[in-house]
């Protein structure tokens, strides 16, 4: 690893990886990013388990999604850092845990969550949070993206699927009122899945938040003030 200056403050080294024997190319390049990502040094230093933490956080700066006493489901949550979030602004405590996370990854003890170690694509999974949760959700969060396979219709199914189930989730659990926060990415947001939202939500935007890098492909769907399904649809 070399050092280089780049300017003043936070970004005045700017560390190079070289490419080591065995590594590839691309983790070499993920890595260079991840030593050189504000985000990532910031996360490290407030102690947040992921940089992603601060995507939910200026998201909720400025829509005011999270707030005491409402319950919260993450969808895709490991390794947690949307979690720390969410039970701090909630202020869920551990005897009565107001957040619930899943996730079929394992993921460390977090006072305040009840973590369910599943895949959520399970049948039974909807179940299984709801169960855990003790009452209907004020907020479903979703961060769930489908590992990539490098074919980019493949990977846009696969994100669109899950994208659609967490939709689904939110439609048959949320309270009257409540909010959809959901991982797209470019082309992947289907016009479907799009008027299924507004009809069923007061407001649908799409959002970027600065802690999204710039050269990714993700933006997030943010739907507020759900109307309600009528149970005989």
């Amino acid at each position: 690893m070399s050092r280089e200056k780049k300017g003043s403050g936070d970004r005045g080294l700017h560390v190079r990886v070289k490419t080591a024997a065995g590594r590839r190319e691309s983790s070499t390049r993920w890595l260079e990013r991840q030593l050189n990502d504000p985000y990532v040094r910031r996360a490290k230093a407030d102690g947040y388990r992921s940089r992603a933490a601060y995507k939910l956080l200026e998201i909720d700066e400025k829509h005011r999604l999270l707030k005491p006493g409402y319950r919260v489901v993450d969808l895709g949550a490991a390794p947690g850092g949307w979690c720390q979030v969410a039970v701090d602004k909630v202020k869920s405590t551990q005897d009565a845990p107001k957040v619930v996370g899943i996730d079929y990854l394992e993921m460390d003890f977090l006072p305040g969550l009840a973590f369910l170690q599943k895949d959520f694509l399970d049948d039974d999974a909807p179940d299984a949070i709801m169960a855990a949760l003790g009452g209907k959700p004020d907020v479903v969060l979703s961060d769930m993206a489908a590992p990539t396979t490098g074919h980019r219709q493949t990977d846009h199914l696969r994100t669109t699927h899950l994208f659609e189930v967490a939709i689904d989730f939110a439609q048959q659990n949320l309270v009257p009122g409540g909010s959809f926060l959901a991982k797209v990415f470019r082309g992947g947001t289907e016009n479907q899945l799009l008027t299924e939202l507004k009809r069923d939500f007061k407001t649908v935007a799409h959002i970027k938040p600065p802690a999204s890098r710039k050269e990714s492909p993700e933006l997030y769907v943010i739907a507020k003030g759900f109307r309600g399904i009528d149970p005989e649809e």
